[in-house]
């Protein structure tokens, strides 16, 4: 939700004793991200990351926070989706009652601040005042996703009602349709409407309003898709945004890997570039390095912790590609396709042949074809097999981005313009995914990866 949010204000005042949150979220780095808020004057109620990654409830009386409840879990894992409920109801006589937090699954005992305000106080959620989501009144604004986002007026339930764990993975995953009951007040957004995002599914036709771009995405708890790793971004100065896909840098020589990755199958991705000055590759889990390019051990195919990589030429017409420690000029394709700002390059993986190829604006370089195994770019052998991860970097040190596409549908906030999915019908993507190649995304790598 960078720099959007959902917001609505309630005609009357609901239960502001006992009401219940549910969601799920998947975060760029959950630190001083404001989720679900209101205010009226120096009053507020609040849940938010705080800037330690830990979650909290808060009511705040203009002076002091009357009610803390934060876990001392902390919240740092940018690839996977987290399901929270906050359950709350001021009625309770045992003040550890009045606030619970649930985290996929299972109630939080394990907290750095428990203070639980006096017995029946009214919060300001569920008032007539502003209801923010994915912000608070001013910005600290949420960067990432969420989906089944369900308020319950005058009701409290534990995370048993909204989710359930999986039979065959283990998973914590979703009820689709929980049995819930939502008061006057409530809502479940689902966000399942691409055209009115803040749309109410609860039947009480409680629609928030949307501030900014809220762009719908395939990634759900249910399949989760690759996004690039905040919480091992290459180091120097780095920016991740648009939902952990848009990666920023402004000195040299760091790059960014993938949140998953894979050791067999084949598989597709696209990443759009603001500079010709771009590599573009594979790197493995192993390797814990800053990702400088200029190490001359993060090669794949020399050393087991290296990677692989493509990078263009500053004319952006002449690629060379490596897969050693020293050479970095293998091939160079000085006829190959040229390359230019605002270009989509194109990466598809065979990590059982260990073959790679590149691809600009629909067409693949040195007339390679992934789909019958010809012409490939790279070979590199993985014969551990090392897990191996998407990664991009660039060759010089100014400001420039590069906007992937694992499936959402995004380059950034713009949309692809004819949504091509895999043959599992996943993924939403600007070129035709060749034939036996999948998108990145834990249904795909379960099955193939």
């Amino acid at each position: 939700m960078a720099s959007a949010n959902l917001s609505k204000t309630p005609s009357s005042a609901g239960n502001r004793k006992k009401f219940n949150f549910s969601f799920w979220i998947k975060g760029r780095d959950f630190v001083s991200d404001y989720i679900f808020f209101s205010a009226s004057g120096s009053t507020e109620s609040s849940i938010l990351f705080d800037a330690s990654s830990r979650l909290e409830y808060y009511e705040y009386n203009g002076s002091s926070k009357t009610t803390q409840v934060t876990t001392n879990r902390l919240f740092r894992d940018s690839a996977a989706w987290y399901h929270i409920v906050i359950s709350v109801d001021t009625t309770q006589s045992t003040s550890s009652n009045r606030v619970k937090i649930y985290v996929n699954g299972t109630q939080e005992t394990d907290l750095a601040n428990a203070t639980y305000g006096a017995q029946d106080f009214d919060s300001l959620f569920n008032n007539t005042t502003a209801q923010y989501i994915g912000s608070n009144a001013s910005g600290g604004n949420f960067e990432g996703y969420m989906t089944h986002i369900h308020f319950n007026d005058g009701y409290t339930y534990d995370s048993s009602s909204f989710g359930e764990t999986d039979t065959t993975s283990g998973i914590w995953k979703p009820k689709l349709s929980p049995s819930v009951t939502y008061g006057s007040n409530g809502y479940f957004l689902k966000f399942d409407n691409s055209g009115a995002m803040g749309t109410d599914s609860s039947g009480n036709s409680n629609t928030y309003a949307v501030g900014g771009t809220i762009t719908q995405s395939p990634d759900t708890p249910s399949n989760n898709f690759a996004t690039l790793n905040a919480a091992n971004p290459g180091g120097g100065a780095t920016s991740l945004s648009n939902g952990n896909l848009s990666y920023t840098r402004t000195d040299y020589s760091h790059n960014a890997r993938s949140t998953l990755g894979f050791t067999k199958g084949k598989w597709y991705w696209e990443q759009k570039i603001s500079d010709i000055s771009v590599r573009i590759g594979l790197i493995t889990s192993g390797f814990s390095n800053n990702l400088d390019t200029d190490s001359t051990d993060a090669y794949y195919g020399t050393y087991a912790n290296g990677g692989v990589y493509l990078m263009n030429s500053a004319s952006g017409t002449s690629w060379q590609t490596t897969n050693n420690d020293t050479s970095r000029s293998i091939t160079t394709y000085t006829s190959a396709i040229g390359a230019s700002a605002g270009d989509i390059l194109m990466g598809a993986v065979d990590a059982d042949a260990g073959k790679f190829w590149i691809g600009v604006n629909g067409t693949w370089m040195n007339s390679g074809d992934p789909a019958a195994g010809s012409n490939n770019q790279i070979t590199f052998t993985n014969s551990t097999p090392d897990e191996l991860q998407v990664y991009a970097g660039f060759g010089t040190s100014n400001s420039r981005t590069v906007n992937f596409n694992f499936g959402s549908g995004f380059f950034g906030t713009t949309a692809v313009t004819s949504a091509n999915a895999d043959a599992n019908g996943f993924g939403a993507f600007e070129y035709a995914v060749p034939s036996g190649y999948y998108a990145i995304c834990t249904k795909n790598i379960k099955e193939f990866g």
